[in-house]
């Protein structure tokens, strides 16, 4: 018997028998009414209505298929300190990548393409994308704006991984700085002097421009969870064939990475001398420690996994998150298979398309002074 004296069985047998879809309908409000009576009577909410703050905590970071950031990439390189040229590798001092990621707002250019039908010309070459990738392509960069915001990364070695001599062979990477002014960056990647107490002035050079192109990051979905995995593409745009700087910096034309982002809370592993002071370390939140990462619940030790995949773009939206990039492959069609759905070939039609591009044009759309950063290396020469 319920609260108001009615048998319920009844009405379960009444709502089993009857396949007509508005007799469904009609019970399952009664069932809602009669709940509502219930939580009258009592003052409580029934456990079919009763907030699941643990599962809505639980979700709040979970692994997203799919293209979760695309924008446009660009190289520097920093000669090393009294340096004001660099002939070799012997002078570079680091090596920085900038992601200028496009804002969540912009349309798809998937969606300009059906909506473009009657385009010709340079408009419809712009347009020729495979519909499929077109998720990872990003709008074109505009050069009238200084507030973009930016993510600016450190890679250790001064050089990338190869993929094609240097596969699963990872290397260390470092968000550094995180900013919405170009003209912050434009400072930060500027020419510095300072003074020391034991070798008076030193001159630090402005970073030197050395490729630019355009990106995606794509998570793709295992058939179980342990084979989940983010993976950066990259195209360049600039420059069209690779130079002398770019093949020793390792830059290719297109190329693709595994990324894994390291537990703050995992210290390096005996004989191991690499990663930041706990001081400098990124501070994530609660939320990510815990379902990103797994504290408590996965890997060998408390702190959770020591590293995982990308399962959000927040994870890279902290100064000190530390990297791995694992080489994966080269190419269009490599890119095709590290980012799936034709998003290698889409890539690549975007930056043939901005190939055409003036030098003038690539520093305008960063708000940088162009008398201020050496552009020669986007032809292959050290400067």
């Amino acid at each position: 018997m319920s609260s108001s004296g009615s048998p319920s069985r009844p009405r379960r047998q009444r709502r089993i028998k009857n396949e007509d879809n508005s007799a469904q309908v009609k019970i399952e409000q009664e069932v809602g009414e009669k709940r509502e009576a219930l939580e009258a009577e009592t003052g409580e909410e029934t456990e079919a209505k009763r907030p699941k703050t643990e599962e809505a905590d639980t979700n709040e970071y979970p692994f997203t298929p799919g293209v979760i950031e695309r924008g446009h990439i660009y190289f520097f390189y920093r000669p090393k300190v009294q340096h004001e040229e660099v002939h070799s590798m012997d002078d570079v001092g680091k090596l920085h990548v900038l992601f200028v990621p496009s804002s969540s707002e912009s349309l798809s250019v998937q969606g300009e393409i059906k909506q473009s039908k009657d385009v010709s010309g340079a408009d419809a070459e712009q347009m020729n994308l495979v519909a499929q990738g077109a998720d990872a392509a990003p709008p074109p960069e505009s050069t009238a704006k200084d507030k973009k915001h930016f993510r600016l990364i450190i890679v250790g070695k001064k050089k990338l991984p190869d993929p094609e001599h240097e596969r699963h062979v990872p290397i260390w990477a470092t968000v550094i700085f995180i900013g919405d002014n170009l003209h912050d960056l434009e400072k930060k990647l500027g020419e510095k002097t300072y003074e020391t107490k034991t070798r008076g002035t030193r001159h630090t050079p402005p970073v030197r421009l050395a490729g630019r192109g355009v990106y995606a990051i794509v998570n793709s979905q295992g058939n179980v969870p342990s084979r989940n995995a983010t993976h950066l593409g990259y195209h360049l745009s600039h420059p069209t064939e690779l130079g002398d700087v770019q093949k020793a910096l390792g830059i290719h034309i297109a190329s693709s990475f595994v990324i894994q982002v390291k537990n703050p809370k995992a210290e390096a592993q005996a004989g191991q001398r690499v990663g930041l002071p706990e001081s400098r370390r990124a501070m994530y939140s609660e939320g990510i420690m815990k379902h990103v990462f797994g504290r408590g619940e996965k890997g060998r030790s408390s702190i959770g996994l020591r590293f995982t995949n990308c399962n959000c773009i927040e994870l890279l939206e902290h100064e000190g998150a530390e990297l791995l990039l694992i080489p994966a492959r080269t190419g269009t069609e490599g890119n095709d298979q590290s980012l799936g759905n034709g998003r290698g070939e889409a890539l690549e039609e975007v930056s043939r398309y901005e190939s055409e591009e003036r030098v003038e044009q690539i520093f305008k759309e960063l708000a940088f002074s162009k008398d201020q950063f050496p552009a020669e290396p986007l032809k292959g020469e050290w400067a």
